[in-house]
């Protein structure tokens, strides 16, 4: 069933998903599943990308789909409050992602990321150069109350990312970006923690997660989500930083420990003389397989929960516990019909 799903994220607590659609930007609530806010596309076009910064009014996105109102050369704000379209920033080709702070705004293109102030008067501050980014690999810092203020996103070689500072930019200037050669294939996925002070980075290889300090630029943990390639669709880290789940190709959502380790499975023995390499990673304590064919992207709930929200309009709930490695589906709803609750 074609339901008309162009892209799907979760804001940056989890608390909440953003679906563009042909019938327009819908934002729900995950959990109770409460549709709150619904950008038709008659009055403002659809959308192939769309960002809200935690919980706030300020929301951003890209035109796309097969009704856009502009180009996807622009960036479009949407404030909630006003229930209009406050700004736009056009450029000179397509906008691959756009992200926002408490008081920054990024726009990445295919080769570059613009940084302006923002909410107020939209300020252009730099431009830095990036290696190709198709896919739109761009995160920040998404806690107001964290004093480290950063964005990350993919290097000028291979397999690297970069690490701003946020908050050491001035107009045209700007500290220079910290690198990390993180793989060696190019980068797929990146995600951050809400305190930002971890980075995950999976490559187009698929099989490995790698976790890094934001500020020793250090490797603290080696993930593997297999030994198959695949296509990683999206990597989210718990809002406690306790959890890491992963997606991709294969249907399968795998679920990491990131702060109490030893709940992660490793190979035994016998199985690390035989498996080489693979013998000295950490494996998902849990993991679950979805019946879609269609790609899902997955984030944290509470109380040990993850939601698996997929391109098929269906959202999975399942529990886990990491004491014995379960993992079992608790709710399944349908999302994309659903009208604002009254």
């Amino acid at each position: 069933m074609d339901c008309g799903i162009i892209s799907l994220r979760f804001n940056p607590d989890q608390s909440m998903f953003i679906a563009c659609m042909e019938r327009g930007i819908k934002i729900f609530n995950v959990e109770p599943l409460v549709l709150q806010c619904h950008l038709e596309t008659r009055p403002y076009g659809t959308a192939s990308q769309c960002y809200i910064y935690s919980r706030s009014n300020a929301i951003m996105y890209i035109p796309g789909g097969s009704k856009p109102k502009l180009g996807k050369n622009h960036a479009i704000f949407y404030c909630k409050d006003q229930d209009k379209v406050v700004g736009e920033l056009k450029f000179s080709s397509d906008v691959v992602a756009v992200r926002m702070t408490h008081n920054r705004c990024l726009v990445a293109q295919e080769t570059q990321l613009h940084i302006f102030t923002f909410p107020d008067r939209m300020k252009f501050l730099i431009t830095l150069p990036t290696i190709q980014n198709r896919k739109g690999l761009l995160e920040v810092s998404a806690s107001r109350m964290s004093e480290y203020q950063i964005a990350v996103f993919p290097g000028f070689k291979t397999g690297s990312i970069q690490i701003l500072d946020l908050n050491n930019i001035e107009s045209s200037t700007s500290s220079a970006p910290v690198f990390i050669a993180a793989h060696e294939n190019p980068i797929a996925c990146i995600a951050m923690d809400l305190q930002a002070t971890k980075i995950a980075t999976a490559s187009n290889k698929g099989t490995l997660i790698r976790i890094w300090d934001t500020r020793t630029r250090n490797q603290l943990l080696e993930l593997r989500r297999g030994t198959d390639p695949a296509s990683i669709y999206c990597i989210n880290i718990s809002p406690n930083s306790e959890f890491l789940c992963c997606s991709s190709d294969k249907g399968t959502v795998h679920i990491f420990a990131i702060k109490e380790t030893h709940f992660n499975k490793r190979m035994g023995n016998t199985l690390r003389m035989i498996g080489g390499q693979y013998g000295e990673s950490q494996w998902a304590f849990a993991n679950f397989t979805l019946r879609s064919e269609r790609p899902c992207v997955c984030g944290f709930g509470e109380q040990k929960s993850v939601f698996a929200i997929c391109m098929d309009g269906g959202i999975h709930k399942y529990v886990f516990n990491p004491d014995n490695g379960s993992c079992s589906r608790e709710e399944y709803e349908v999302f994309y019909h659903h009208d604002i609750e009254k």
